[in-house]
């Protein structure tokens, strides 16, 4: 399952920095896979403690997390709706992705600019978030008035596209209220073909000056600006110089610092709970694995992100809740206890269910 998240931003916001520091992530590269797709695209591994658990349990040789693709998008600036900047390219990579980070600097540098004036001092997150909405919400406007046309002249010969044209004229209002259309009440499904890049889900970074990240006061502050949206708040400075340790080094620094982990691998964490995304495990010799699905997936559609051979021929799973596995120890006392069953193609997969699939091929 290949999913995405597009990093935007205005110039000279740390954005490149970020995605430098997921390009170059030797340190998580030791534990989770990772690899640079193409020049601006980037995959990190999502943290998973529980697969070290099972590699315990069955000795398997490699831990293989979910993943979560990052791309690197061109900086977005004022007026890129209608041609300024890079305008179109951005838009169509924007596309392309399953959801929106943002980032938004919080930090002081006297070289940065904004609008051509110095802003070492003046911050304004509020209004960077605004520029950037603003313009996602104009490109689907003009979207949208090209698509109106086309789909009055097609609901006079199919009456489906009648509805499909009032979902579209509902979208514009809103849009036209300076809101976003995810998480409104508009049916996104229906006017998906669209792509409408304000339907996509939202997640926001805040790259803050190393000396103000266990600032409560002023996380509280910007995750207002935010809500009901996700927000991760990180140094990106700090985050290119944590991809260049050892584990041994970086769990020092992260000590030293108060955190708990990087903050890229809490941007892959947050970004896989953003798509709606959980996981199943398997366990084996050779390795043990995430597999990434949506929540609400059924058994078979979750064998057929192994192979689709397993979904077309399944028969059953035999599945034990991973705490369940972890405080038997085996499997064959997992059996002996009773936490192991069998389960058919109606059963919707829970995240962390430790599963072996039966099927014919």
């Amino acid at each position: 399952m290949s999913l995405s998240i597009g990093i935007v931003g205005l110039p000279n916001v740390g954005k490149s920095t970020l995605f430098n520091a997921l390009t170059k992530n030797n340190v998580l590269a030791a534990n989770y896979p990772f690899a640079t797709i193409e020049p601006n695209v980037g995959v990190v591994g999502v943290p998973d403690p529980r697969l070290a658990k099972l590699a315990e349990i069955f000795g398997s040789e490699k831990l293989l997390p979910a993943a979560v693709s990052f791309v690197d998008i061109a900086g977005i600036v004022k007026g890129a709706s209608e041609g300024a900047g890079l305008g179109n390219k951005f838009l169509a990579n924007i596309r392309e992705t399953d959801a929106i980070c943002q980032v938004i600097r919080v930090f002081k540098d006297e070289n940065v600019t904004r609008e051509g004036e110095r802003t070492a001092e003046f911050l304004d997150p509020a209004s960077d978030i605004e520029v950037i909405n603003t313009e996602l919400a104009l490109a689907d406007l003009q979207t949208i008035e090209k698509a109106i046309p086309r789909l009055e002249k097609e609901s006079r010969i199919h009456k489906e596209k009648a509805a499909t044209l009032e979902v579209v004229k509902e979208a514009q209002a809103v849009l036209n209220q300076g809101k976003l259309l995810f998480g409104s009440k508009v049916d996104l499904a229906a006017i998906a073909e669209l792509q409408l890049m304000t339907t996509k889900p939202f997640l926001y970074v805040f790259n803050v000056d190393a000396s103000e990240l266990a600032d409560q006061e002023l996380r509280a502050s910007l995750q207002k600006l935010v809500e009901p949206a996700k927000a991760i708040f990180l140094d990106a400075k700090t985050e290119a110089e944590l991809a260049e340790l050892d584990e041994e080094d970086l769990m020092e620094f992260l000590k030293e610092i108060g955190m708990e982990e990087p903050g890229l691998a809490t941007l892959a964490g947050v970004g896989f709970e953003t798509l709606g995304l959980q996981t199943y495990l398997t366990a084996g010799p050779k390795e043990a694995r995430a597999w990434t699905i949506h929540k609400g997936d059924t058994a078979p559609v979750a064998a057929g992100v192994i192979h689709t051979d397993f979904q077309k021929g399944f028969i059953k799973a035999e599945i034990v809740a991973f705490d369940d596995l972890i405080e038997a120890g085996s499997m064959t006392e997992a059996r002996a206890r009773g936490k192991v069953r069998m389960e058919g193609k109606e059963y919707v997969m829970a995240d962390g269910d430790v599963v072996e699939f039966r099927f014919n091929v």
